[in-house]
């Protein structure tokens, strides 16, 4: 009975870390398990692709809009941040990439060598905390590699005059761009006629909207929302 308490307090570490070993190699099978089942599925067979619209109808709006009142830069739409940032290699570049360099920039303002000057977010007023974080994540990331971030309301998008006096201070505060952007805009500014006649953006806009309006579409063939990746991310890591 005098051996009984060394040999208890020798047993029970022994026995702990050997149910931690189990555990770990238990989930070492499990993620290889899971890492070989994805290697076996084909990919057109696993995931059966379907196209989708790239823009939602407010999107679509403030897209037309950009490019009305800004007339003679680039304008992109839902493009990852990983095509346009650059980040040091020091750490694993899969992890910020999984942070933010899925999400996308809803549209990016550009000059005509396609120099990022601006990101136009467009923000819903019903937007979720979660949601919130991480437009407020990316719009840090934008800042501190010097891109100028501009936010935009669904249910409160701003004029073309606005846009351009907000636009001003992005492309240098030149006054002359400015003009020229507004100028442009009023259609003063003269240009040769398209051999072949092709509808105005905003005449495509106006057909979808009025579509989208009578709910003639379908509702599989809406946009993927920006975070679908990071949501993904989320709800693996809680398996």
């Amino acid at each position: 009975m005098e051996f009984l308490p060394p040999i208890a307090s020798f047993a029970l570490p022994a026995m702990a870390l050997l149910l931690l070993t189990l555990l770990a190699v238990r989930g070492r099978q499990r993620r290889s398990s899971r890492s070989a089942t994805r290697e076996a599925l084909d990919t057109l067979a696993g995931w059966p692709p379907e196209a989708a619209r790239v823009l939602t109808i407010t999107e679509r709006q403030a897209y037309d809009l950009l490019r009305r009142a800004m007339p003679g830069f680039l304008v992109l739409a839902q493009v990852p941040l990983s095509r346009f940032i650059r980040v040091p290699s020091r750490h694993s570049y899969v992890d910020w990439l999984q942070r933010v360099g899925s999400l996308s920039a809803d549209l990016l303002f550009c000059d005509a060598g396609s120099r990022v000057l601006a990101v136009v977010d467009i923000r819903s007023p019903q937007e979720s905390d979660r949601a919130r974080r991480r437009h407020e994540r990316m719009t840090r990331v934008l800042r501190k590699a010097g891109v100028h971030v501009l936010t935009w309301r669904e249910d409160n998008l701003p004029t073309p005059a606005e846009v351009r006096h907000a636009m001003t201070a992005v492309v240098g505060g030149s006054a002359a761009a400015a003009a020229a952007a507004a100028q442009a805009a009023r259609g003063t500014t003269s240009r040769p006629m398209p051999l072949i006649p092709v509808a105005e953006m905003s005449e495509m806009l106006a057909e979808g909207d009025r579509a989208a309006l009578e709910a003639d579409f379908d509702a599989s063939m809406e946009p993927v929302p920006s975070a679908f990746f990071e949501e993904l991310e989320i709800a693996e890591a809680r398996r």
